[in-house]
């Protein structure tokens, strides 16, 4: 397996929660729910990036260069992180929905440029042994195991 289907993976998980989380937030009658809806996807995005970054951002670095496609994707990880951090703090239900439908589509457009530009780049320019290196720490760090 290679680092990009691992991610891939991810992402599909992640859409259905976006999906959920689309119909859900608007139908919230308080701001304690759309927080509490929130701090489950800040969780499993936090973790997602993080994953991102330490292994395949880290591995395209040096073919890279510090600008680029993965300056983009970090600038944009960090986008998704303030907004998600906001949430928390918002003053009323309108600000946390409206902050939360803003998280999910800054990610969405994120997803689409990673599956899109990013990971066909990581394909071409780092080898298959070392696109299944990072799929190994990958699933040693979600403590999954891979064939």
């Amino acid at each position: 397996m290679k680092i990009t289907t691992a991610f891939l993976g991810e992402h599909a998980m992640l859409y259905a929660q976006f999906d959920y989380l689309t119909q859900a937030a608007p139908a919230a009658e308080s701001l304690a729910v759309v927080q509490s809806l929130a701090g489950g996807l800040s969780a499993t995005l936090a973790t997602h990036a993080h994953l991102e970054d330490e292994l395949l951002f880290s591995a395209l670095d040096p073919i890279l260069g510090p600008m680029g496609p993965v300056a983009v994707m970090r600038m944009e990880h960090d986008q998704i992180e303030g907004l998600r951090d906001r949430i928390p703090a918002a003053a009323d239900l309108r600000q946390a929905q409206s902050l939360l439908q803003q998280t999910l589509q800054v990610s969405r457009v994120h997803f689409s440029k990673e599956e899109q530009i990013l990971f066909p780049l990581a394909e071409q320019v780092l080898d298959e042994d070392r696109l299944a290196e990072l799929a190994v720490q990958w699933a040693d760090r979600r403590r999954v195991t891979i064939r």
